[in-house]
């Protein structure tokens, strides 16, 4: 048996470590590529300010009744959910308030972590950060920021606050559109068809 060719081995040349490499060469901004101008929030904000139904009609307990199939009560929630979506995020964020306001500490918190975003936003306009010889863009400054708040918040008690100001909406919200007669307000509405059960012999 005859082997031909040349076999390499022996000393070869150690690959260098040259650092962990992140996705899209650290571009965070790049990969999130979220942007929302102070433009399009105000826009948002009247859009769902000229949605808001008038809150007498809102809290009128004269049209608060029991559902009188259960059938149509799937159809109810729907309907009172896509009349009062504004009103309900507006009661969303009361709540979040409401929360916010009576832990001073978990304010506190919040407080402080706006002060820092402002604090990097006003010091991006001149220098930007550098970080291991690395620029690092306004959006990857918010998202350290945000990592390193996260620790705090959660201490301060975010994470029940979150909970507590989920459950208590989808709790009123659902309370709302399960007994608001929105029939009366709009008008009976034909149904558009109409599921019959037949027996197949």
């Amino acid at each position: 048996m005859k082997l031909d060719g040349d076999i390499q081995g022996g000393d070869s040349i150690p690959t260098v470590f040259q650092g962990f490499k992140l996705p899209n060469d650290g571009n965070i901004a790049g990969l999130l590529k979220v942007q929302m101008s102070k433009q399009m929030l105000h826009e948002w904000y009247l859009l769902r300010k000229e949605a808001i139904r008038p809150w007498p009609t809102f809290f009128a307990t004269n049209r608060f009744k029991q559902p009188l199939a259960a059938q149509r009560l799937p159809r109810r929630v729907v309907k009172n959910i896509e009349y009062f979506q504004s009103n309900y995020l507006f009661v969303f964020i009361g709540l979040f308030l409401y929360c916010l306001i009576t832990s001073p500490l978990l304010l506190f918190a919040v407080l402080a972590s706006l002060c820092v975003c402002y604090w990097v936003l006003m010091r991006n306009t001149g220098k930007r950060l550098t970080v291991f010889g690395r620029e690092l863009t306004l959006a990857q400054q918010y998202c350290l920021v945000g990592l390193c708040n996260m620790p705090v918040l959660w201490i301060c008690g975010a994470g029940a606050a979150i909970f507590w100001v989920l459950g208590a909406s989808c709790f009123l919200i659902m309370i709302h559109a399960v007994f608001y007669d929105i029939e009366s307000l709009l008008g009976p509405e034909e149904d558009s068809f109409e599921l019959t059960m037949e027996e197949v012999v």
